[in-house]
């Protein structure tokens, strides 16, 4: 299965995104701000990122420009969003301009990231749970 970076702030979102991740086999490297995230990108092999667009320290804008920038092209990006419905769309179509893949607005099902992760990652498809 994959590796991905989970970049989220929020520790209860990060925890339950990181659980669903691992449940469908997957290995979560996880960051609580877009800093301390592309800190562990340069450590790590990482086939997908996942980060939230508005974080302390370094937002998930910065994060993608950075990755554009050390030009990884084997790595895709997916942003998710929430607070006010208006904002999350507006933060996440500057999301797609600056290179994300896919996008997610706050809240999505479970059913939702695994399709747009399955999407990204065809050749890691998990559509049912790792075995135990």
């Amino acid at each position: 299965m994959a590796r991905i970076l989970l970049i989220e702030d929020d520790d209860a979102v990060r925890n339950l995104l990181g659980l669903t991740l691992n449940h469908f086999g997957h290995t979560v490297i996880e960051a609580r701000d877009g800093k301390e995230g592309l800190e562990l990108f340069k450590e790590a092999k990482i086939d997908l990122v996942i980060t939230d667009i508005v974080m302390p320290k370094k937002d998930g804008i910065e994060v993608l420009m950075k990755l554009v920038e050390i030009q990884i092209p084997m790595v895709k990006v997916i942003a998710i969003s929430g607070g006010g419905r208006q904002s999350a769309i507006d933060n996440l179509r500057l999301a797609k301009f600056m290179g994300a893949a896919k996008m997610l607005a706050k809240p999505f099902s479970n059913e939702e990231l695994m399709a747009a992760v399955n999407e990204l990652l065809p050749g890691s498809r998990a559509s049912k749970p790792a075995a135990k």
